[in-house]
């Protein structure tokens, strides 16, 4: 047996309860990983609300942890009892120990802590795609990064700034406008709740815009993001903290400057175990150089999942949380 949180039917953070669950062995192909710290991320309030469709009920909730190798199953290479893993994978961290698909697992430094491992691998992966592959962001590029003091934003921006770029940060208070500036790497920071952030765009940059923008906000922040872009820039949405983007009238890309729209996901990008392997190693190097620093900013038992989840959709958090089991 081990402990779990189950949510039986999707809904408000008092759907998920802690319980007791049976877990078999790993199957073929599957590593057993018994979680030292787990991730927690905004994905998982849509799935837990049915934003996004969970394969079944009941399931357990998160994508990423970190913690050591407990047993291996049939036909697995390259992991033994004891190492130190991380993943992001299917739904199931919100776990003490769970199965996990071995094409998933990433070994970890030992210069990098389980909890930072945990915070790192969804919010970090993500920002690789987006500045790398996405919209491959070069020196002297200017990107808007909306929600700047998030888990991603903190990341991306530090990544952004060490690529070359001019980071122009939105966020929603100036406690937060505080940390973007002093820690996620950006020049200049927007309070969007007292600011129109594209008139200020503008001003920042006279009048030349942003050749990318990365947006995890949605509907507060469209389509005014739209108008923070140069001819021929992209728009990235990869997140809906705000609620999803409604259905618009593509036209508004031509008028606007023949612009680029896009929604990726993380998952296509590190379908490919090289594509995952090669992302990691990027993002373990560009902290072992100190170029990113993932500080986390919160822990909470996993037991207290349901606040953690009330914290986040409030949007009072800042930064990393992880769940300790």
């Amino acid at each position: 047996m081990t402990k779990a949180i189950r949510i039986y039917a999707q809904g408000a953070p008092e759907v998920m309860s802690f319980e007791d669950v049976t877990l078999p062995p790993p199957g073929s192909g599957e590593v057993r990983v018994r979680h030292h710290a787990i991730g927690v991320n905004y994905l998982d309030v849509y799935f837990r609300k049915g934003l996004y469709p969970a394969p079944s009920l009941p399931f357990t909730p998160g994508n990423e942890g970190a913690g050591q190798v407990v047993s291996v199953g049939e036909g697995v290479r390259g992991f033994k009892k004891g190492d130190r893993v991380a993943y992001v994978s299917t739904l199931g961290s919100y776990s003490e120990e769970r199965n996990v698909p071995a094409a998933a697992l990433v070994p970890i430094p030992d210069v990098i802590s389980y909890a930072t491992a945990a915070a790192m691998m969804l919010k970090g992966l993500t920002a690789h795609y987006l500045l790398r592959r996405t919209y491959r962001v070069k020196p002297g590029d200017i990107i808007l990064n909306h929600a700047a003091a998030g888990g991603v934003g903190l990341i991306l921006g530090q990544w952004a700034n060490a690529l070359g770029a001019t980071v122009i940060g939105t966020v929603g208070s100036e406690e937060k406008a505080k940390l973007a500036k002093k820690k996620g790497g950006c020049h200049h920071v927007i309070n969007y709740r007292t600011e129109n952030f594209a008139e200020r765009v503008a001003q920042i940059t006279k009048g030349e815009k942003c050749h990318v923008v990365y947006d995890g906000v949605g509907k507060d922040t469209f389509p005014m993001s739209l108008d923070c872009l140069r001819p021929l820039g992209m728009f990235v949405s990869y997140g809906s903290a705000s609620g999803p983007i409604d259905a618009f009238n593509i036209n508004l890309l031509s008028q606007k400057g023949s612009l680029f729209a896009t929604r990726p996901t993380l998952f296509t990008y590190i379908a490919k175990r090289n594509d995952l392997l090669r992302a990691a190693r990027e993002m373990f190097e560009m902290m072992e150089e100190g170029y990113v620093k993932i500080p986390v900013h919160a822990k909470a038992k996993l037991s207290e999942a349901a606040d953690v989840h009330r914290a986040l959709e409030s949007r009072a958090t800042t930064g990393a949380t992880v769940l300790i089991p």
